[in-house]
């Protein structure tokens, strides 16, 4: 079966949610692309923190390695006081309301990098700023996780989750909030870039049950259309509940390793189990937006 007849089955492995060099990820997008072709995934998406500076590349990547591809990204938005994440996959990635909603949104990261750094050196952690900065491939996105890596090269931790419970946490010396994109405006730039909008890892976000349907609903409101069922940060449960939810609120599931690092990541590219098989994929609908080998 060849694979364009396989992308209308949830059996497909494909991986559409991961993060290189240009966002927080370790791995270029050229090294992405042979992981996930070494792990035997089909279809493939980066989808780099509000960014899409990766996209050519990634595209072109794997497209040498035979791999299917489709474009992506993960876009930070403010719901409910917390930060939520939305993947857009399928888009236009050089549109131009969709480039300006990114370049918007990275707008604040610098200054509430600064401000979680000074957090730290009150607690005895100075130059943390300067730290996390060695491991930005793109300043413009310095990251939770960059300070994490720093922390645990200093000796303060012994792994980057043990850095988020104990300093980037709500409550923490290291957290600090920042107010990000609406949910409206994200899915607003995926659409009109001609993609489709999915709520990454709902069950990362700690929504009370009234929340989370907020979320669903209002999400759905605004043209949102799918969401991870499968990935990396879900348990089993996790799975079952999100597969109803996606029943419920007749949204498309995706699957996705939301992989960064080889070492700090617990799910690496293409090791998901399938999508369960009363769903219907995300990559059903983004069929003529796969770019094939």
């Amino acid at each position: 079966m060849s694979l364009k007849q396989r992308t209308s089955m949830h059996l497909l492995n494909a991986d559409l949610h991961c993060h290189s060099s240009v966002s927080d990820g370790t791995l270029t997008p050229e090294a992405l692309a042979e992981r996930a072709k070494r792990n035997g995934v089909e279809l493939w998406a980066l989808t780099d923190h509000d960014e899409v500076g990766g996209q050519h590349r990634a595209r072109a990547a794997a497209q040498a390695q035979g791999l299917a591809y489709l474009t992506g990204s993960e876009i930070s938005v403010t719901f409910a006081g917390k930060t939520v994440h939305i993947v857009g996959l399928g888009f236009d990635p050089d549109h131009p309301s969709l480039q300006q909603g990114l370049v918007d949104t990275r707008g604040g990261r610098e200054r509430r990098a600064r401000d979680m750094a000074e957090g730290l050196a009150k607690v005895g952690i100075p130059n943390a700023f300067e730290g996390a900065l060695r491991y930005v491939g793109n300043p413009d996105l310095i990251s939770r996780t960059h300070f994490a890596r720093y922390l645990v090269e200093i000796g303060v931790c012994s792994e980057s989750h043990e850095v988020f419970k104990r300093y980037l946490t709500e409550g923490k010396p290291g957290y600090v909030e920042h107010r990000w994109a609406t949910l409206s405006d994200a899915i607003h730039w995926i659409t009109e870039a001609g993609g489709e909008a999915v709520i990454a890892h709902p069950g990362r976000y700690g929504f009370t049950p009234n929340e989370e349907y907020a979320l669903f609903t209002e999400f759905k409101a605004h043209g949102g259309r799918g969401v991870e069922v499968v990935t990396g940060s879900h348990t089993v449960p996790e799975y079952a509940k999100y597969a109803d939810m996606a029943i419920e609120f007749d949204l498309l599931a995706s699957r996705g390793s939301d992989f960064h690092d080889p070492a700090e990541s617990h799910t690496d590219l293409g090791t998901l189990p399938d999508l369960p098989g009363r769903l219907t994929p995300v990559w059903q609908a983004l069929e003529h937006r796969i770019f094939r080998p």
